[in-house]
């Protein structure tokens, strides 16, 4: 218990770092010194001081949608198991309770920017739920392929019940499956090729576009957020690729950190090597993503590597 809830407290305070992680590899590579890594929290403690400015045409719900967003993300994470370490939380079907927080946490996003009654908005928040349809039916798709893999519904078993043995009897569905969960977080989380979190083209933006009225604590909320679901994410794909079996505890805890740390580095090398997708290709690239875990679910149940 006290080992988890110290994987917890570390991925609460090192998951805004992330950015200035991706923000200094893609600095590196071009040829700048870019932000301190601890720039996203300077950025929180500052909106924290301010006061938050409300249209005259929203209600509560754009109130309650920052917080209520960030929440979903912190119950979500409650039942992961950090450092692969089994979360205290987790139960028979918490993967679909995962699945639902996050979807949760998005439709509070939406709600929020649509009850801006903004133009700009709303044309974000269409663009979020269309790409979201792909998304999330791959996201569904790996969990069926975890628990195919470990006989098991239960996000500690999924992620953490596995070894070196399936890597050895399932490498191919594996890696495929890695690679589709990549797109899964460049989705999720809002990065390039899907979207530009540093654009302000009204045009352009998904994302952006759905909190250009949040300012003050509300729009501290909404990045926070936006860390936690990038740390989720890395999170999963670190403990999908690991085998849990061969790591001791505070190793473990190493490995899983540098796991998300690692991933952060690569989302800043892919966003340096490419640009934005037009909106008409992003489909295009989502499913191919969701056909690539297809692939690895049909090569699972074809190999028979099931637990």
């Amino acid at each position: 218990m006290m080992y988890w809830l110290l994987n917890l407290v570390l991925a609460l305070l090192l998951a805004p770092v992330l950015f200035g992680v991706i923000n200094k590899v893609k600095a590196f590579f071009a040829g700048r010194k870019g932000p301190r890594l601890m720039q996203t929290w300077y950025d929180i403690f500052k909106l924290l001081r301010k006061g938050s400015v409300y249209s005259t045409s929203s209600t509560w719900i754009f109130k309650f949608a920052p917080v209520g967003t960030l929440a979903a993300l912190f119950i979500a994470m409650l039942f992961l198991p950090l450092g692969f370490c089994s979360s205290p939380l987790g139960f028979q079907g918490d993967a679909l309770l995962f699945l639902y927080m996050l979807g949760l946490g998005r439709i509070l996003t939406v709600l929020g920017a649509l009850d801006t009654a903004s133009s700009f908005e709303g044309m974000g928040a269409a663009r979020e739920l269309q790409f979201s349809v792909v998304s999330e039916g791959t996201m569904l798709l790996l969990l069926i392929f975890l628990a195919i893999q470990s006989s098991s519904c239960e996000l500690n078993t999924m992620l953490c019940g596995r070894g070196n043995s399936f890597w050895m009897s399932a490498a191919p569905s594996m890696l495929l499956s890695a690679v589709a969960l990549y797109v899964v977080l460049l989705t999720e989380c809002c990065r390039v090729p899907v979207d530009d979190p540093e654009t302000h083209l009204e045009l352009t933006m998904i994302h952006e576009a759905m909190i250009l009225d949040n300012s003050g604590p509300d729009l501290a909320f909404i990045h926070y957020g936006a860390g936690l679901k990038l740390w989720i994410f890395s999170a999963i794909l670190t403990a999908l690729v690991v085998p849990a079996d061969l790591l001791s505890p505070w190793s473990a805890l190493l490995v899983m950190t540098s796991g998300c740390f690692l991933t952060a580095v690569f989302v800043g090398i892919t966003e340096s090597m490419m640009a934005r997708y037009r909106f008409l290709k992003v489909p295009q690239m989502l499913m191919g993503g969701f056909c690539v875990e297809f692939a690895a679910l049909a090569l699972l149940l074809i190999s028979g590597g099931v637990k």
